[in-house]
């Protein structure tokens, strides 16, 4: 590439090669920007479509599983190997072992709702007194506690950490905000997981992930 001897251009020449390298530096990027968009898109689009291709082949293999553990369930409990009642319980043969785990669902009523707003409010009149405002551990931790899952439902084991904090924040309004909590907790049914295993050559049990997040 000829180099240009920038001394030797007018102020105006100057000018229209310096225009010049900034539209050519734009052109490039334009280029790159759209390069990249369309990797993206191509991208996507494909595990887009992997996606859907495992989340219908597992669930369609989950509604399978669950109609036939239960089935079998009915046949052990027909046979002996468990009690009527029983719902967990453990299979295994040759080096395959299946496990079905219950346990109670806990949750919480609309009273938790008044609750957790009582608790904000609460927090925040907290915070003013405390060099640490919202840094504050205790009240980071007691934010924590009232997220919600995914479901937009709040989480028992959560919402007894609050219960530990009541010594600590030593406040009559907190007492009676947590006795609110207490009061709305209810138990509904219960939850069943399902968890599958392989034995190795030494006899060791290995779990098999069915969770991408857990491979």
């Amino acid at each position: 590439m000829e180099k240009i001897d920038l001394s030797k251009l007018s102020q105006e020449e100057q000018d229209d090669l310096f225009i010049q390298l900034r539209e050519k530096r734009r052109d490039e990027r334009n280029r790159q920007r759209e390069a990249y968009e369309s990797l993206k898109r191509s991208f996507c689009a494909e595990v887009h479509n992997r996606v859907d291709m495992q989340h219908r082949a597992v669930s369609v293999f989950y509604s399978w599983f669950v109609k036939e553990i239960e089935a079998f369930r009915e046949v052990m409990a027909e046979y002996g190997a468990i009690s009527p009642r029983q719902m967990g319980f453990t299979l295994a043969d040759d080096g395959f072992k299946i496990e079905v785990k219950t346990s109670k669902v806990k949750r919480f009523d609309e009273r938790a709702d008044l609750a957790a707003i009582r608790l904000v409010a609460f927090l925040k009149d907290w915070v003013k007194s405390r060099d640490q405002g919202t840094d504050d551990p205790m009240y980071q931790l007691a934010m924590l506690a009232i997220e919600r899952n995914q479901r937009g439902d709040l989480d028992y084991k959560q919402i007894s950490n609050l219960y530990k904090l009541e010594g600590k924040f030593n406040d009559p309004d907190y007492t009676a905000i947590m006795e609110l909590f207490r009061e709305s907790h209810t138990e509904e049914g219960t939850a069943t997981n399902f968890y599958f295993y392989r034995k190795s050559g030494l006899g060791v049990w290995s779990k098999i992930e069915i969770s991408f997040n857990r491979l």
